[in-house]
């Protein structure tokens, strides 16, 4: 992992235990939810069950889940459908990380007339 002069700095504060449990623990969280796939079956869902919330064909939840540039609308619609809340987060070099709100609240989207996830 690359880190900035700053990052450097701060990561050096660690002893060796602490960054092997912070490593550990990135990479946990990183492995659980690396995919939209993994997600749905984190949540004990099926394409299926995925497909009949959204009210489109378990064809376009398998090809979403393969796509790695979908729009934030239908990635909210996804999350919506697996009982969850998306919530993006803006991390800048020596800030803390920023909550995202607001995007996409001011649109009804409707995932059938997405043509990018069909």
């Amino acid at each position: 992992m690359t880190k900035g002069p700053n990052a450097r700095k701060f990561w050096n504060q660690f002893s060796t235990a602490e960054k092997k449990k912070i490593k550990a623990r990135a990479g946990k969280r990183v492995k659980e939810y690396r995919n939209l796939q993994e997600l749905r079956k984190a949540a004990g869902l099926t394409q299926a069950v995925v497909s009949a919330e959204l009210k489109m064909p378990q064809s376009n939840i398998s090809r979403l889940e393969k796509n790695s540039d979908i729009l934030l609308s239908t990635l909210r619609d996804y999350v919506e459908a697996l009982g969850g809340k998306l919530s993006l987060t803006v991390e800048l070099p020596d800030m803390p990380p920023v909550a995202l709100t607001g995007l996409g609240d001011l649109i009804d989207h409707d995932p059938k007339m997405d043509k990018r996830s069909s």
